[in-house]
């Protein structure tokens, strides 16, 4: 019990310091300050700094996708509910990436650059498990057309974080997604 209550109490601190200083700017005696627990405590529980943002990010994105596939307004047909909840997950990895960990802090490190793949990869074994068990996507579309269509999404997406100058250049960049490119995904997985 004691335990989980130390988890719960990292995650949270870690929850509000990355994303009120950012990864990058964030300690980890910050950290254990803020959970009320010595550094050493902290090690105990995750052996990196990394290991905790890995965690929080993981678990908020999945709280959010979550809410997307259960909460989400369903439309009257599977294209646009596809191509919608593509859209807003996409939109919530995005933000939750740029303000947790920062796309300035990516690009410039060596080793940001190995968790981004690590961070990819689960993340789209999160996305795709969650969507496979979606009554209303994963009883119609098999697993390896929702892999194909997750798994472009993803890199597009991730590629705004390299391409994008400033917040208008994102905004662009979802734009052009949601009209030219999102429409041809959903086509080629519904086929």
């Amino acid at each position: 019990m004691e335990q989980d209550k130390i988890t719960v109490a990292i995650k949270k601190a870690a929850r509000e310091l990355f994303r009120k200083y950012g990864y990058n700017k964030t300690s980890v005696n910050e950290l254990a300050k803020q959970s009320r627990i010595s550094k050493a405590t902290f090690y105990k529980y995750f052996t990196s700094k990394e290991l905790i943002l890995h965690a929080v990010l993981m678990e908020y994105i999945q709280e959010n996708v979550q809410d997307i596939l259960n909460k989400g307004v369903r439309e009257n047909d599977l294209p646009t509910f596809l191509a919608n909840t593509i859209l807003r997950v996409s939109r919530v990895t995005y933000t939750v990436c740029n303000e947790f960990v920062g796309w300035e802090f990516i690009r410039e490190s060596a080793n940001a650059q190995e968790y981004l793949k690590t961070l990819s990869d689960d993340l789209e074994f999160l996305l795709l498990s969650s969507f496979i068990q979606n009554e209303t996507i994963g009883s119609t579309i098999s697993e390896d057309k929702l892999t194909f269509l997750i798994k472009t999404s993803k890199n597009i997406v991730f590629s705004f974080a390299f391409t994008a100058v400033t917040d208008a250049d994102v905004k662009k960049n979802f734009i052009s997604f949601q009209k030219e490119m999102l429409p041809h995904l959903v086509a080629a997985t519904l086929l």
